[in-house]
């Protein structure tokens, strides 16, 4: 279920009235007053939610899940477990999506700067023009600098520095953080689909959690999760104008220098250290102590203790040995030699 601090439950709903939201033909029509009240992936669905199929590798072997009801093609209908309603649509994502905005909906600001639920522990300051939405907890010490804007739900742990400007919206922040003015916390990470008359936008409806120490550098933007959470872990050090994706996983005692890119779904080890402008694709894998030249493309994962570089990024010493052989023989060429 998705958090209550920034999510309202807007369920349950029948399962009739999501098939016909959407457009999808039920397996068993006798299930359609069934209530269901929440969405959720495969993995973390059950009893009373909806989920969706399409990822091919799920379908080697029986689907397994706990959901009322899955939103899948036709020709997957079959793979699903006994108890579970097949909602067959086309598009089973952009279906899912649909019923994410019947069940679930972001918990909206107060018609005031400063919700009269917020509370504040001693020795917070605030500066001027601050937003603080419902339900909002500030620890002890910690500041809040002018026109930071603070949505419904936050936790903000003792001794933080919140900077200018900053946005912070579905995260939960330790003790000790300090985040550098403009960046921004928590915003919908990047999640499209295609629907009956277009893109649509697919619901995120994660957290964004920060442990303590963390530091997030001006102008950084943290996604919040699609289905899980995007965690930083602790004492990681966040430079400028540094992006990471919705689902990421970032170990302790990371650095991520200016312009590094974290594409969703991906798992950073703890003490990993990237160059700047460092881009890594989705879903990847880097282990414990690696590092990531300035500049690499990875699109591959890599292992603990590794060093790489190089577009597409490879082992460093490989890296090097192929651009040094790559400019003698260029060399030669322009001599007039080869």
């Amino acid at each position: 279920m998705p958090d209550p601090r920034f999510f309202e439950d807007l369920g349950p709903a029948p399962l009739g009235e999501l098939a016909e939201l959407v457009g999808a033909a039920l397996s068993d029509p006798a299930a359609a007053s069934r209530p269901i009240r929440a969405v959720a992936i495969l993995s973390r669905a059950g009893p009373e939610t909806v989920t969706f199929l399409t990822d091919r590798r799920r379908l080697d072997g029986p689907v397994a899940t706990a959901a009322a009801a899955c939103f899948v093609a036709t020709e997957d209908a079959q793979a699903l477990p006994a108890g579970c309603v097949a909602l067959v649509t086309s598009r089973p994502q952009a279906a899912y999506a649909l019923a994410a905005q019947r069940l679930h909906r972001a918990r909206a600001f107060a018609e005031v700067a400063i919700a009269p639920d917020v509370r504040l522990e001693p020795d917070v300051r605030l500066g001027p023009g601050v937003v603080l939405g419902p339900g909002v907890h500030i620890g002890a010490g910690t500041e809040i600098g002018a026109n930071a804007v603070i949505g419904a739900g936050v936790a903000i742990g003792r001794d933080c520095q919140i900077s200018a400007n900053v946005t912070i919206g579905f995260a939960l922040i330790g003790d000790r953080v300090k985040i550098l003015a403009g960046a921004v916390i928590g915003e919908p990470g990047f999640g499209a689909t295609a629907g009956p008359t277009g893109l649509i936008d697919i619901p995120q409806l994660g957290r964004v959690i920060l442990q303590d120490g963390v530091t997030v550098g001006a102008g950084s933007c943290i996604d919040r999760g699609a289905f899980d959470d995007t965690v930083i872990g602790e004492n990681t050090k966040i430079d400028n104008l540094v992006q990471i994706a919705h689902n990421v996983r970032v170990g302790r005692n990371c650095v991520m220098a200016a312009h590094t890119g974290i594409a969703g779904s991906v798992t950073i080890g703890d003490g990993a250290q990237f160059g700047g402008r460092a881009g890594i694709a989705d879903h990847l894998v880097i282990g414990d102590g690696a590092r990531i030249a300035g500049g690499a493309g990875l699109m591959h994962n890599v292992p603990a203790g590794e060093t790489w570089g190089g577009v597409p990024a490879r082992p460093i010493r490989q890296w090097m040995r192929e651009t040094a052989w790559l400019g003698k023989h260029a060399a030669r060429r322009e001599g007039g030699t080869e």
